[in-house]
């Protein structure tokens, strides 16, 4: 499945990119022991590797930090997903346990620092487009009580229906992952300042991770 940038999008942010990764035939599971003890040693690869003063610095953190704040989000309240999970391993709490196919590519997000956003192939519509949101859309965001209004401007993801994501950080509630996909479509996003090929070796871990545990 192909994911396109608009037009106004991408005049506006000409080194954005994003990579499309769609994988059929998935298993997925509550949960799997081999999963569990692979979170353990990526947990505390990151412990050993950093620390709570040290994450910040580091220069795919940073560059979306400054992304959010050049789009109206304060990162330091709505953290950029893998560095909200660096942050909850070195704060001493694991990884929590959603289903095998989530686990795996937060543990990608973990590994390499970039944002995934996934979505159940089958419950999406058409092509798949990355735009500034019009006044009024509306999004109901995983684990979401009502819909989340958009003021105009925001980055959303839409298929031609409906929209499925706020770029980068937040993912619909009706597309998402659970125990019944077996087919999902991953978008790896990327801001201005990583690398397309940074992009690239994200792709292959996720790919690499899902199909270990979900194949």
């Amino acid at each position: 499945m192909n994911l396109k940038i608009d037009l106004e999008l991408k005049t506006r942010f000409p080194e954005l990119n994003s990579i499309t990764i769609c994988i059929d035939g998935l298993k997925i599971k509550k949960s799997d022991r081999k999963l569990e003890d692979f979170k353990k040693i990526v947990m505390n690869q990151i412990r050993n590797d950093y620390t709570l003063e040290s994450v910040k610095n580091h220069p795919t953190f940073r560059a979306y930090r400054k992304f959010f704040w050049t789009i109206g989000i304060d990162p330091t309240k709505i953290r950029p997903a893998a560095e909200a999970l660096t942050r909850r391993i070195l704060a001493g709490k694991n990884l929590p346990c959603i289903n095998t196919l989530v686990d795996a590519y937060n543990l990608a997000s973990l590994k390499t620092k970039i944002a995934l956003a996934t979505f159940d192939t089958d419950k999406l519509d058409g092509k798949l487009l990355i735009k500034f949101a019009k006044e009024g859309e509306q999004i109901v965001g995983i684990g979401m009580d009502k819909p989340f209004v958009m003021k105009g401007g925001e980055i959303v993801i839409s298929d031609e229906k409906k929209l499925i994501a706020v770029y980068p950080y937040r993912d619909a509630d009706n597309t998402k992952v659970t125990e019944k996909t077996e087919n999902v479509s991953i978008i790896v996003c990327g801001v201005p300042n990583i690398s397309k090929e940074t992009l690239v070796t994200a792709s292959e871990v996720t790919i690499d991770y899902i199909t270990r545990f979900c194949k």
